[in-house]
Formats: C-alpha cells, sequence, structure tokens
C-alpha cells in the first residue's frame, strides 16, 4: 500500500469513528491531535431512575451548611459563630454519649488482647468471648453467615419474645441487616414486579421518611400516598388509606403498605386500637405490611406507650397472625443507643411464602453478610447486662439518663415553637423529631417562586444563611399542597438546643416582618 493509499484510509477511519452509531457518543481530534472520547457514563445515558432520588436529609441546605462550616474556619465573617445541624437523627454527632458497657464490649472483640486488662468487667469480658466465639477463627474480621451469626439471631429471637409477652420467635425468621434501611430496601426489591397498570405500588405515609420514596424511585416502584392527620397529632386514618388505595388501584397494583411507629417526622405514636385497624386494613386489602419500628424506646408523652406490630398481629388471633405477611424493622441507631454508624439491625419476618423465603437469602447472600461490629452491637442491644451483672447499675443509669433527657428536649421543643407566632408544633410523642407547621407570607412565597424554589426551601435557606441553623423543609418529607413545615431534630445538647429554638423564634418573627 503506497503512501497516498494509506492517508485515504486513515482519513475514512477517522471519518467513520467520529459518526454516532446506535447512540454512541462521537469521538472527536483534540488540539494536538490526539483522539479524544465521549464519555460512556453521561447523566443522559445513565440509569435513569437514579436521577428521580432525592434525600433530603443530606439535600442541599446541608450540603451548604458543610460549605458554611468550611468557609467560617477560613475566618470569613458570618452573622453567627458556629453552624448548628438539626437536619439529621444523629445522636452522637450531636453529643449524645456512648454506653460504657456497649463499647467496652466492642473494644474486647476488636482488640481481644485486652481479655487480660484487669479494668474491664468480667460480664463485658464473658460477653465478649461469646462473641467471639460465634465468629470464624474467633474475629470479628471474618465474614458471618449471610443472615447473620446464629448466636446474635437467637439472642434477638429471644428479646422479641420478652418485649412481645412471650410470642414466640423463630430466628430461622429473623435476618440481621446493615441498619434497619438494609432490610427496608431488601424487601422492597422482593416486592417490585409487573409492568403498566400492574407495577407494584407501595403506600408510604406523607409526610415520610426519605428514605422509602428513594428506594421506590430507584426501583421504578410506584409510591401510593397517604396522607397523616396533622390536626388530629398526625394520626393515621382508615378513611385516607382506602381513599389512597382506591384511587392507587387505577394505575397501579398496590401490594405493600408502609407503616413507621413511632413516627418520622412527626414523632407520632401510635395506640393499639390504630395498629389493630391497620392490620385489619392490610388483611382485607391483602397487602404486605412493612413496619418500621427503630425507635420503640423513644416513647415520652404521657399516655403514649410503644406496642409492636407483631404482638398486637398474634394478640388478634389465628385469622390474622396465620395469614397477614409482615417484616418489622429494628436498628443500634436509634432509641438510647444512637450508634448510626455501626450500620446494625435485623429484620423479622411472619408468614412469608417459603420459596420467597429462600429467594431472600439468596439475594441477602450477594452482599455476603452485616458489618460483623454492628451485628455484635445488635446483639448488645437485646441482650444487655442483667440484674445483679457487674455493669447492669451502670447501664441502667446511662439509658435511663439519656431517654430522660430526650423526653425533657422533646417537651422544650414543643412548647418553644408554640410561642412563636406562625408556628404551630404537635406534641412530640416519640422518635427525635418535630414536624412543626409555619405560616410564609404570600410575598416570600411569591420571591421563593421567582428562584425557582420551594417557599419551604427558601425560608429553611434564608435561615441558615442568617443564623447557621440547619434544618430540613418539609417538602422533602411531603406535606399537604399549601402547607408547609420544616423538620428538626430534638437531639442537640440542651444547652445548643435553647440556643437552637431562640434562633428560630426570632428568624422567624424578623422573616415574617420582612414579607408583610
Amino acid at each position: 500500500m503506497n503512501h497516498g493509499t494509506a492517508l485515504l484510509w486513515k482519513r475514512r477511519a477517522l471519518s467513520s469513528l467520529s459518526t454516532t452509531r446506535r447512540g454512541l457518543p462521537k469521538e472527536k481530534m483534540s488540539e494536538n491531535g490526539m483522539m479524544s472520547r465521549a464519555k460512556v457514563l453521561t447523566i443522559d445515558t445513565m440509569n435513569p431512575t437514579v436521577k428521580k432520588v432525592e434525600y433530603a436529609v443530606r439535600g442541599p441546605i446541608v450540603q451548604r451548611a458543610v460549605e458554611l462550616e468550611r468557609e467560617l474556619s477560613e475566618g470569613m465573617k458570618k452573622p453567627f459563630a458556629e453552624v448548628i445541624k438539626a437536619n439529621i437523627g444523629d445522636a452522637h454527632a450531636m453529643g449524645q454519649q456512648p454506653i460504657t458497657f456497649f463499647r467496652q464490649v466492642l473494644a474486647l472483640c476488636s482488640y481481644p488482647e485486652l481479655l487480660s486488662d484487669s479494668t474491664f468487667p468480667e460480664d463485658a469480658k464473658s460477653r465478649a468471648c461469646r462473641i467471639l466465639n460465634s465468629c470464624g477463627g474467633n474475629s470479628m474480621g471474618s465474614y458471618s453467615p449471610s443472615q447473620g451469626i446464629e448466636s446474635v439471631r437467637q439472642d434477638v429471637a429471644h428479646y422479641i419474645e420478652r418485649r412481645d409477652g412471650g410470642v414466640p420467635c423463630d430466628p430461622d425468621n429473623i435476618y440481621l441487616t446493615t441498619g434497619a434501611s438494609d432490610g427496608i430496601v431488601t424487601m422492597l426489591k422482593l416486592l417490585v414486579c409487573g409492568e403498566g397498570t400492574m407495577r407494584t405500588g407501595v403506600m408510604i405515609s406523607i409526610p415520610q421518611y426519605p428514605l422509602y420514596s428513594a428506594a421506590l424511585a430507584e426501583l421504578g416502584a410506584v409510591q401510593i400516598n397517604y396522607y397523616l392527620n396533622e390536626e388530629k397529632c398526625w394520626s393515621l386514618d382508615i378513611p385516607e388509606l382506602q381513599r389512597a388505595l382506591d384511587e392507587a388501584r387505577l394505575y397501579c397494583n398496590p401490594r405493600a403498605l408502609c407503616i413507621i411507629n413511632p413516627g418520622n417526622p412527626t414523632g407520632q405514636v401510635q395506640s393499639r386500637e390504630c395498629i389493630e385497624d391497620v392490620i385489619r386494613f392490610a388483611a382485607k386489602e391483602r397487602l404486605f405490611l412493612m413496619a418500621d419500628e427503630v425507635y420503640q424506646d423513644n416513647v415520652y408523652a404521657e399516655g403514649c406507650h410503644f406496642h409492636s406490630f407483631k404482638k398486637v398481629l398474634f394478640e388478634m388471633g389465628p385469622e390474622y397472625s396465620e395469614t397477614v405477611e409482615l417484616a418489622s424493622f429494628h436498628s443500634t441507631s436509634k432509641c438510647y443507643m444512637g450508634e448510626c454508624g455501626f450500620r446494625g439491625g435485623y429484620m423479622e419476618i411472619i408468614n412469608m411464602d417459603n420459596d420467597v423465603k429462600a429467594q431472600l437469602t439468596k439475594l441477602l447472600s450477594v452482599r455476603l453478610c452485616p458489618p460483623v461490629p454492628g451485628q455484635a452491637l445488635m446483639d448488645l442491644v437485646v441482650n444487655p447486662p442483667q440484674p445483679g451483672e457487674p455493669s447492669y447499675e451502670r447501664f441502667i443509669k446511662e439509658r435511663t439518663a439519656t431517654l430522660s433527657t430526650l423526653a425533657e428536649k422533646a417537651k422544650l421543643t414543643e412548647q418553644v415553637l408554640n410561642t412563636v407566632q406562625g408556628i404551630s408544633c404537635n406534641p412530640v410523642q416519640g422518635a427525635m423529631y418535630s414536624f412543626p407547621r409555619i405560616t410564609i407570607p404570600e410575598k416570600a412565597i411569591k420571591e421563593a417562586t421567582e428562584m425557582g424554589q420551594l417557599p419551604d426551601m427558601f425560608y429553611c435557606m434564608k435561615m441558615l444563611e442568617e443564623t447557621g441553623i440547619c434544618l430540613v423543609p418539609g417538602s422533602g418529607f411531603g406535606q399537604k399542597e399549601g402547607t408547609y413545615h420544616f423538620r428538626m431534630t430534638i437531639l442537640p445538647p440542651t444547652d445548643k438546643l435553647k440556643i437552637l429554638l431562640n434562633k428560630v423564634q426570632e428568624f422567624h418573627q424578623k422573616f415574617t416582618q420582612q414579607y408583610s
């Protein structure tokens, strides 16, 4: 082949490479004569369901809060000295102290040489040895079975039996998970199927915890909204469930009903009567029940009590206990523990088809196992120090102090916010959050709209820039049209919580005056 022919073939090859075929991006010649190829993965070619995922708890407000913290550290002048984050239920980040016994056992499990250290109590050492003996090679660095360490699942089953007054619990129905979120998403994966009007619909409360809407968006499922009754302390009404279900059946196949009790972001605690009504509704409409119960120890209001869906289900008799399919979830991240970073949790399944159960085990085996330190921590949560053991008194003292402080802060939050004209806050009966309604002047709504922002996002962003207080707009959780809210956690230390509430009070008054 002579030089001219070779040059012709080279030009044809370059021309061919720069032509788009089958949707592939064009390749271009860069200035230095090198061939540059467009990205294979772009915003236009990525999975479209991922682009629909939103998670307000760590959304734009929080990203700006991080920027403000950096700017303050670099010496930039702001109208505030620090950023106070009240956007997420991260207890230890807010200053809550860990339970001593839990950390002692985890330290011993992580570094077994400490077992010879006389400063550790004997019950902590014996608990660490029991956990290590259940691990491959007596090390937390080994994989566990996909369903979780067998001895831990047995302890979880015994805990559930004690909690529910003797209702039997089979360890084989317990799956240890990477926090409750892992179990929730896994169950949704099993439930979602179909196309078009037969696509799976999942009923979630509004307001809701954004994990649910995000997971449903990612899975391409249909989100069915049912609204909690704000006027009745965020109660759950069966007629509203029926309305949402009947309307949804026109465009999807409703298959599951998700309940968060105690509530996030709304802080309500459901009555036993309400839970019975929900179970009857699920049975009548043939819905799979998912009970998110991660705040089960966080109940503060007088007259309120936590009732597990499983206990109520079994006390309603065989008509329900042998037919209603239920998955319930718990976590080490909330309650008095607040150990978010260890990512420990479990789910219990009731009345699941055996063939589906085998598929669940297969699906979980793909991720090998949940973090073993999280499993160890879950074991300590469900099997804490017992009366007569060396660590018992200290454990009870720390646990009681943490929950008592949270109860005080829940009451303080409600009281202060309700003194502000234009803010109304329902009682924080449980969990770790308040979800007050705010009145936003029409002038502010108009300005927000002109800026392309939702009014409550505009409000919260303005509060952050002027006060350093980081809250999450109610639109990130869902709310009735025409109403506006924000979610704030009650977790900051009492002195900082008082500062936060005072700043919210001052800001709202100033904001209202500015836009009146």
